[in-house]
């Protein structure tokens, strides 16, 4: 399997095409990343509902990612995933036990949800799609020429309009987020919060990356022919000149 196909998240969209197999598990990271990206909410949770004990929670939470970057060390694998995990729940971990209060542990995941939902809602705005950006990026770095990378996506229309499409799809899951956890978390129902930001997150990610690639992977694939065709084309020879008669 090659390097581009193992990629997760928006690297996924960004090598999807209407002639490509597309797996929504591997795009998420596989069924590993999924128990280990899921496992220490669960844990916390379930943790904290039986026990009442924030210390104990936050202790056990905590043993549990350090574990899984260990296996990964043990096992030779990739652990840019599990290290990232290891500092977003550190976070999260650190902010409960500061603030003495469960609900805290899930404040980054606002943080993270409103940002993510203002810098879409921008980008919606201005008619410059912040998905398409991202995924544009990932797929072809502009070292160089930026105005003719942009414009070599934004002129797309079918394209463009795709990415619109995908950036306010994304948009909508972070607001919702938003409005259906932040009200549990302001009258402090950890249990309820805790269950439904695990329903929304993993399962909910997963819905988007695979609605997004229904929605782009035609456009995608078009632009990236037309785009190989235009290349192939610029580097013909010229044709030879008539032979003086």
């Amino acid at each position: 399997m090659s390097d581009q196909r193992k990629r997760t998240g928006l690297g996924a969209l960004a090598t999807a095409g209407a002639d490509e197999d597309f797996s929504v598990i591997d795009a998420i990271g596989g069924p590993r990343g999924v128990v280990e990206s899921m496992l220490p909410g669960v844990v916390f949770v379930v943790l904290f509902i039986a026990t009442n004990d924030l210390n104990l929670t936050i202790g056990v939470s905590a043993a549990l990612a350090v574990v899984q970057v260990l296996a990964r060390l043990v096992q030779r694998q990739s652990v840019m995933g599990a290290v990232s995990g290891l500092i977003a729940v550190g976070i999260c971990l650190v902010w409960a036990w500061k603030s003495h209060e469960a609900r805290n542990y899930y404040m980054l995941g606002f943080i993270t949800n409103a940002v993510y939902a203002v810098l879409l809602g921008v980008s919606l705005a201005v008619r410059v799609p912040g998905l398409g950006l991202v995924i544009e990026f990932i797929r072809q770095l502009p070292t160089e020429r930026f105005g003719a990378w942009f414009h070599g996506w934004m002129d797309d229309r079918d394209l463009k309009r795709a990415y619109m499409a995908i950036t306010g799809l994304w948009l909508g899951l972070f607001v919702l987020r938003l409005a259906v956890q932040v009200p549990l978390y302001v009258t402090d129902h950890v249990a309820a919060l805790g269950v439904t930001r695990l329903i929304m997150g993993i399962p909910f990610w997963a819905l988007a990356i695979w609605v997004s690639y229904l929605v782009i992977a035609t456009p995608l694939h078009r632009h990236k022919a037309s785009a190989a065709a235009h290349a192939a084309a610029s580097h013909e020879p010229p044709a030879p000149s008539p032979s003086a008669g």
